[in-house]
């Protein structure tokens, strides 16, 4: 088996977020695949890394990127153990990577999750240029790149130079490979919880809220989505879930009487996931793919998303459980929900055999330098 040492620079275990959810899965699989070591910050619960080991060895403030004391201890390991490869999640440790990849001379393997400089750039961070010019040095200097779709392959080709023979599209995946079995048992428990009748449609929405793409999301969602369906005469409740919603907002109590329920931070998100009807995706900012959006058609629930909020889906291994409307268009927004609910579909099978985390890990270790 092959003998990977990566390195997470920030808390993956137990995961909160769906970019710490990406990095603790694909290292669940990868593990029971490869003899993985993790490296990663003092604050994770290592005891629930069961397929791999993990080392605490990094601090958990932002003194980690300057840690150099990490470059003897970590190459002390890589030699003694026999490791082949290095992995960052992420290109904030490139300078560390590209030390121990020229000191112990094994490949550098870079696994990004979006175009780091342009989610900053696209929420007004004047630092932008900066990480541009440090992220086309990582991503260049690595042996492999290890893309998060085929949107971001390309701009890392065309836009940042990288060799297109380096770079390779190693999605966000699902634990599972075919539809659950528990969708309509999972509807009628949300139904009772919340006192939903049968009549209503289950429209859902997730994210960490105070995040700045999913704060205006909400916005969106009640101020622009809402009032059409409330006009339409749809029969229906929107359930937001997630933690962090800002106060202004009020926890929603203004408009429990205008169908919308807010969760909050709850136990068990896959339930809900399960449980919708629609899972809607107005998100208009933000890099990367959503993984709420691929979480949601894995529990066969059908999408209707903003065009931005559906970059990097492979629309054509969803089918037609996925719906992509123009960016602020939200009477088509809306029309699609009303259209979603009479026509249910299943999710096919080609979105498992894409998305399912087993295929994703087995494709990764394919793909690493021989």
């Amino acid at each position: 088996m092959k003998k990977i040492l990566s390195i997470v620079s920030y808390p993956i275990l137990p995961y909160f977020s769906g970019g710490q959810k990406s990095i603790a899965q694909f290292n669940e699989f990868l593990g029971k695949q490869s003899e993985l070591t993790v490296i990663s910050t003092n604050n994770n619960n290592h005891a629930l890394a069961e397929s791999y080991t993990m080392l605490p060895w990094m601090s958990s403030g932002k003194i980690k990127f300057f840690q150099i004391s990490l470059f003897s201890k970590i190459a002390s390991y890589i030699k003694a153990n026999g490791i082949q490869y290095i992995m960052l999640e992420h290109p904030y440790m490139g300078w560390l990577g590209w030390l121990i990849r020229w000191s112990c001379r094994i490949p550098l393997i870079i696994h990004t999750h979006n175009i780091e400089f342009l989610r900053f750039k696209s929420v007004g961070k004047s630092w932008w240029p900066i990480l541009m010019w440090y992220e086309r040095w990582v991503v260049n200097t690595a042996d492999k790149v290890f893309c998060i779709s085929e949107e971001d392959r390309q701009y890392m080709i065309d836009e940042l130079g990288v060799n297109q023979a380096k770079c390779h599209v190693i999605t966000f995946g699902l634990p599972y490979s075919t539809i659950p079995s528990d969708k309509v048992a999972c509807g009628k428990a949300i139904r009772e919880q919340y006192g939903i009748k049968e009549s209503e449609a289950i429209v859902f929405f997730n994210g960490l809220l105070n995040y700045y793409p999913n704060t205006n999301a909400v916005r969106d969602i009640i101020e622009n989505i809402n009032p059409i369906l409330i006009e339409k005469g749809l029969s229906y409740k929107i359930i937001i879930c997630g933690k962090g919603l800002p106060d202004e907002f009020n926890s929603l109590k203004d408009f429990e009487d205008k169908n919308i329920i807010y969760a909050g931070l709850v136990p068990d998100i896959e339930l809900f996931f399960k449980a919708a009807d629609i899972f809607i995706n107005p998100v208009l900012s933000g890099g990367g793919i959503k993984t709420k959006l691929v979480e949601a058609l894995g529990f066969n629930t059908t999408v209707i998303s903003a065009e931005t909020g559906a970059f990097g889906c492979d629309k054509e291994a969803c089918g037609n459980k996925l719906v992509v409307i123009k960016d602020n268009d939200w009477l088509a927004f809306a029309n699609a929900i009303v259209l979603k609910l009479q026509e249910p579909i299943q999710t096919p099978d080609s979105f498992y055999a894409k998305y399912y985390w087993g295929n994703i890990t087995k494709k990764a270790l394919e793909a690493l330098p021989q």
